[in-house]
């Protein structure tokens, strides 16, 4: 698989199967990660990765919590503007159309929200944190390791759901897993095996063209 594959082919998946992931293959992919882009070569992220009878501990532990209140950090804020309101939205027309949840549903909207909680079905979970001190930069570094590891899974075979969902309840999570109070809980991602036969694995999303956020000067034609 080229890059540009695992670019092209790499999705937010909400449907696993309940195949094992060998630990080997995790251990490889974030092995391989830890060459991911960081300025001043800070490497902020940390992690934590679950699977099996942990796995099914922290679940259980989050189906029963609310989420934190305050939120440590809000993922959503954008969505106050109209334009980024509008992609909001398309995108999840598109998965509710998939998933035949009418937008009037709110019962089953809800319980597919709460499917976030045992990470869509996904036999490995793994729980993205850093110190709180670190800022702008080192969170955009975070995101490129994160978004490393997701494309070295498609050159396995295998795909993920990055889950910020999981920032709702960040102290829960610390609390259960020992991290320290003065991290934040930045994101979960599910890692596993894709149910190709899920109509949710398979919508069109949409992305902006490119003229739209990018401009090119001093080239020639």
């Amino acid at each position: 698989m080229t890059v540009a594959d695992a670019v092209a082919s790499r999705r937010s998946v909400r449907e696993f199967l309940d195949t094992p992931v060998p630990h080997a293959t995790i251990e490889r992919v974030l092995d391989q990660a830890r060459w991911a882009p960081s300025g001043c070569n800070y490497q902020p992220w940390e992690a934590v990765v679950l699977t099996g009878a942990p796995l099914d501990a922290l679940q259980k532990v989050l189906l029963a919590a609310t989420p934190d209140d305050p939120a440590e950090y809000d993922w959503a804020a954008p969505a106050a503007s109209p334009r980024y309101q509008a992609r909001l939205q398309g995108v999840g027309a598109a998965m509710y159309g998939a998933l035949a949840i009418a937008r009037e549903d709110k019962e089953n909207r809800t319980d597919f929200t709460r499917a976030n909680l045992v990470s869509f079905g996904a036999p490995v979970l793994l729980l993205c944190h850093f110190p709180k001190f670190m800022k702008e930069p080192q969170w955009s570094d975070v995101g490129m390791w994160l978004q490393t590891i997701m494309l070295l899974l498609r050159g396995e075979g295998l795909d993920s759901c990055p889950q910020e969902y999981m920032g709702n309840y960040g102290r829960t999570i610390k609390a259960h897993l020992g991290l320290p109070e003065d991290h934040m809980l930045f994101c979960g991602l599910a890692i596993g095996w894709k149910d190709d036969k899920a109509p949710v694995n398979h919508f069109e999303r949409e992305r902006v063209p490119l003229a739209e956020h990018v401009t090119f000067q001093g080239f020639q034609p």
